[in-house]
């Protein structure tokens, strides 16, 4: 399985690039975005000059910038936090739109095949309380529900992928031993033929 942590990684990439490719078609944040990338721009140009300009020798045109700075920076973040908020927005019709194509997914066949048995278990093969528990919530008694097969898929699936990791791990901690049993065996060849040397 893939670690959780890149998961989450990927996720974030995948909403940024989405938020990236909305703001380049025509839309209404598009432009305020453009104008806050410029009101940016200008802010830094600002305060590079202010910051070239000594405020003791040339006060009349330090206090200019200063002026168009702060006018600046203000206009700045007025813009940002409109975005702000904008892109929290967004983020979270993203996460519902995630959500839904995963876990909301689940949940409706869960609800929609509750009654419907996944399949049915032979008469008799295991005790009443037993067949209960594979039938719940709602499948007739005898059958597997699609809630317990779910689980059960749930758990094959992770057992599966840990036997995978586990055996891919002792794989590269075999090659690595042998690699080392070889340059090991490499070094004791050059160490005899140093001595025949002397």
């Amino acid at each position: 399985m893939i670690s959780l942590l890149v998961i989450v990684f990927i996720l974030q990439i995948c909403i940024h690039l989405l938020w990236t490719l909305y703001n380049k078609f025509p839309t209404s944040t598009s432009k305020s975005v453009q104008e806050s990338n410029t009101l940016r721009a200008e802010v830094l140009r600002l305060k590079r000059e202010m910051n070239a300009t000594s405020s003791q020798d040339q006060f009349a045109k330090w206090a200019k910038l200063r002026r168009q700075h702060d006018k600046a920076v203000g206009q700045y973040d007025e813009k940002t936090n409109s975005l702000k908020a904008f892109r929290d927005i967004f983020n979270q019709a993203v996460t519902v739109a995630r959500w839904l194509g995963t876990n909301g997914l689940r949940f409706f066949l869960q609800f929609w095949f509750a009654k419907r048995p996944m399949f049915w278990m032979p008469r008799g093969w295991v005790p009443g309380y037993v067949e209960f528990l594979l039938s719940f919530p709602r499948a007739p008694r005898g059958s597997v529900s699609i809630q317990v097969w779910g689980i059960a898929c749930g758990t094959v699936m992770h057992l599966v992928g840990a036997a995978g990791a586990a055996g891919w791990f002792l794989a590269q901690k075999r090659t690595e031993q042998e690699g080392r049993g070889k340059q090991k065996v490499g070094m004791g060849m050059g160490k005899a033929e140093g001595k025949k040397e002397l």
